[in-house]
């Protein structure tokens, strides 16, 4: 079985490389990719953890997953494999984009009356809107996680900050350039356009696969992106997209306090928020996804040793 989408705590994960190693060698796992939002820097850890496990059969996949944005709206792409001396260094500056848009989201809620202090983040660590929902619960501002969502970071929350402007096209380039096989992250999550009008145009940019397996792709989600996949020539992945063990609802203030400045009344979760909490090992994806993935990045880097 494999798992090809997974975070760490240096991104927004909740477990540390070494727990996420051991919770994937629980849960059955034979090949996890490491895919942290725009950091490289869990892999040394997961890799020292996976040899570490006497008897380990885990083979830890380098990977990362890349924010774009698409028609305004944040698009993900994971790459795999990339060569890390020619990928950090662009990503140092995506890393210092996502500081101050969590310094710019910080202050949006200041103003609507929600103050928070944003964890440190220090060296490679990206930061999210899950730390910031973590800082707005651990202020007493929400309950839960998914209530700082609802009320203010959501893509169209009143303390939402667009990534800046990275294309999808500039994405995908980078990581080819860089050696990685660029995927396509749950495109049925996309909330900028179609499928149907947006893949041509990732694959004229260079896309090479599709995760087509993912917790939140329904059956008929699946078959389709399968048929592109067929259709255009397209690696097919897939992962559990896992972050971590289920939240504890936190015991705060927040349930009786009233929505004020700006807070919309929180939401009802929707059906995806609400269906079964997701695993490692989630899908019992075959091993058998890799190889053809492992094959793409080995002509990537063919390519890239031709240019030195």
């Amino acid at each position: 079985m494999l798992d090809l989408h997974s975070h760490t705590t240096f991104s927004d994960g909740t477990l540390t490389p070494t727990e996420l190693v051991a919770a994937a060698i629980a849960a059955g796992v034979k090949a996890l990719a490491i895919t942290d939002h725009d950091t490289l820097a869990g892999w040394d850890e997961a890799l020292k953890a996976s040899q570490d496990v006497s008897g380990s059969e885990l083979e830890v996949v380098p990977g990362v997953e890349l924010s774009t944005v698409e028609n305004g709206r944040s698009l993900h792409i994971l790459g795999f494999y990339p060569s890390r001396a020619l990928l950090e260094p662009p990503l140092s500056e995506r890393i210092e984009g996502r500081r101050r848009r969590a310094q710019q989201m910080a202050a949006k809620l200041a103003e609507l009356g929600y103050p928070i202090e944003l964890p440190a983040m220090p060296g490679s660590m990206a930061p999210g809107r899950p730390h910031l929902a973590t800082a707005l619960v651990k202020a007493g501002h929400a309950a839960t996680k998914r209530e700082a969502f609802d009320r203010w970071l959501g893509d169209r929350g009143p303390a939402y900050v667009q990534y800046e402007k990275f294309s999808a096209a500039e994405g995908i380039q980078l990581l080819r350039d860089c050696g990685a096989v660029p995927v396509w992250a749950h495109p049925c999550l996309f909330k900028g356009s179609t499928v149907d009008a947006l893949m041509p145009q990732l694959v004229e940019a260079g896309l090479m696969g599709v995760e087509v397996y993912h917790p939140h792709h329904s059956p008929s989600d699946v078959r389709r992106l399968e048929d592109y996949c067929h259709r255009y020539g397209l690696l097919m992945t897939g992962g559990s997209d896992y972050h971590g063990p289920p939240e504890q609802k936190a015991s705060t203030k927040a349930s009786a306090k009233p929505s004020g400045k700006g807070g919309s009344s929180a939401r009802q979760p929707s059906k995806k928020q609400t269906d079964t909490q997701i695993r490692l090992n989630h899908l019992h994806l075959p091993l058998a996804l890799l190889e053809p993935l492992k094959q793409a990045a080995a002509g990537l880097a063919t390519g890239l040793s031709h240019h030195e």
